[in-house]
């Protein structure tokens, strides 16, 4: 037995022919580059140019100057190599100075701990009171539970604590600004925020009652239940509904003396221009600064190869240093001519097949289309299609377009005609709207409507382009 044991578990050698694709390198960044949208593609290559001393920056409004001549030894010698070399101005001369708002606000946090320190707290409860506000995010909401929050503080502050004794220091948190901040849920920030107001009206009170007894109703709107539970018309129960609709249920958001910037600009990655009937696409490459090799070290690379004699092994190491440079930066600006062409190869076919729709912006007109449908007409692979459209804009006449949303399933009509589903989803959008708030449409109301119209769906599909428009269930849309 013990024979058979060791024979099944003799290792035997054999050679295999085994046929794997893998992706070198270079087509790794490729890829990567082709996915950047400009903004980041801009930063991508000055942080190229800062670590490839061969590769700068094209002015072409500079001088031309003659190469200076760079001896081996000077390009070696460390002394005379200083710490800034590959620093750059990446600026260009037309380009007008900017000014750099920076924002000099307080964050949550730093205002909480701030008003913590006029609540006369011991030095012991101060560190626990900022352990607690330091967990605290962005909403206003302390999600972990304070017998796991009592476990981090031991851990990182060694202080021995209760769940009982963080509860009170957490009391006094939440009785700080913003109101209703340091909440554990939805609940208790919203009871937070209505007992911070005096409870001296029948709307009031009744609101109250709602959050502190019947909640679960209350938000899965079973209003009438509720009515006749609470024994109130239903004049009563809307003003007391209205009372709590005007609570955040974000209260961290109502924090204003943070410096907040301003929201980010979107960059378009295609300028698409439309004139005298006529299309006129480009890239935009604004910032995108132009490429060049360092005439410096290409001449010094001539030199050294024309010098006779045997080079020494210093010699050799620095003209191999500079070669792989070379060759680095000859392939990067290649991958940057590569990624243009394919951009711009890509956003044409889009043109070509959404031709109608980018005359007006009319979203009536979309084709339905898919990434095979731009991948067969360019020769392209899908991967590649779905890498240029990710997180790539282009400026029309009628606003600044997400290459993505111009992709939409198709729908078939009962005429058999193919109609892209941004058209269905307008159809539920506009049923939506105008529908008897009291009485909402259920999605198998609205599959109805639309296969009166001549759309054939189903009603989960209803159900997943009412998910799409971020729109509830019948039941959550009810109001009184």
């Amino acid at each position: 037995m013990q024979l058979n044991f060791l024979t099944a578990m003799k290792l035997s050698n054999a050679q295999l022919l085994l046929q794997q694709q893998k992706l070198s390198p270079q087509q790794i960044q490729m890829i990567k580059l082709l996915e950047l949208p400009t903004v980041m593609l801009e930063q991508r290559i000055k942080e190229e140019i800062e670590e490839n001393v061969v590769l700068e920056e094209e002015h072409p409004a500079e001088s031309e100057e003659e190469p200076q001549q760079i001896s081996v030894e000077e390009y070696l010698r460390e002394d005379d190599t200083p710490a800034y070399k590959s620093r750059l101005n990446h600026y260009s001369k037309d380009d007008q100075p900017r000014n750099i708002q920076i924002s000099g606000g307080r964050s949550l946090q730093e205002s909480l701990i701030e008003q913590l320190g006029y609540k006369n707290l011991s030095e012991y409860e101060m560190q626990l009171a900022t352990f607690l506000v330091g967990s605290i995010d962005g909403d206003g909401y302390l999600r972990r539970d304070l017998e796991s929050l009592a476990d981090d503080i031991a851990f990182s502050l060694g202080i021995e604590t209760t769940s009982e004794e963080l509860e009170r220091l957490l009391s006094i948190i939440q009785r700080l600004e913003p109101v209703g901040v340091g909440a554990r849920d939805l609940r208790e920030s919203l009871l937070l925020q209505l007992e911070a107001q005096p409870l001296d009206t029948s709307e009031r009170r009744l609101a109250h009652k709602i959050l502190q007894n019947h909640f679960e109703e209350f938000v899965k709107k079973h209003y009438e239940r509720l009515m006749a539970r609470l024994d109130v018309s239903e004049e009563e129960f809307r003003d007391a509904v209205q009372e709590i609709q005007h609570l955040s249920p974000k209260p961290g958001n109502l924090f204003s003396e943070e410096g907040s910037e301003a929201a980010p600009y979107i960059i378009p990655d295609f300028l698409l221009d439309y004139h005298d009937g006529q299309f006129d696409l480009a890239l935009n490459s604004y910032n995108i600064p132009e490429l060049r090799l360092n005439r410096h070290y290409v001449e010094m690379i001539r030199e050294m190869a024309t010098q006779k004699g045997e080079k020494s092994e210093s010699d050799k190491e620095a003209i191999q240093f500079i070669k792989n440079k070379i060759d680095s930066a000859k392939w990067f600006m290649s991958a940057i001519k590569q990624r243009h062409d394919t951009l711009m190869r890509t956003m044409q076919t889009i043109l070509d097949y959404q031709r109608e729709y980018f005359r007006d912006g009319d979203r009536s007109k979309l084709r339905p289309m898919i990434l095979k449908d731009i991948a067969d007409r360019t020769g392209l692979d899908v991967s590649t299609i779905s890498r240029v459209v990710n997180s790539k804009y282009v400026q029309t006449q009628f606003g600044i377009i997400l290459l993505k949303s111009l992709f939409s399933e198709a729908m078939q009509t009962q005429s058999g005609e193919e109609v892209s589903s941004y058209e269905v989803k307008n159809i539920l959008q506009e049923a939506i709207a105008s529908e008897n708030k009291r009485k909402p449409l259920t999605d198998e109301q609205l599959m109805n409507i639309l296969n009166d119209k001549g759309y054939c769906i189903a009603r989960r599909t209803v159900a997943k382009y009412r998910e799409m428009l971020d729109i509830p269930v019948a039941r959550l849309r009810k109001q009184i």
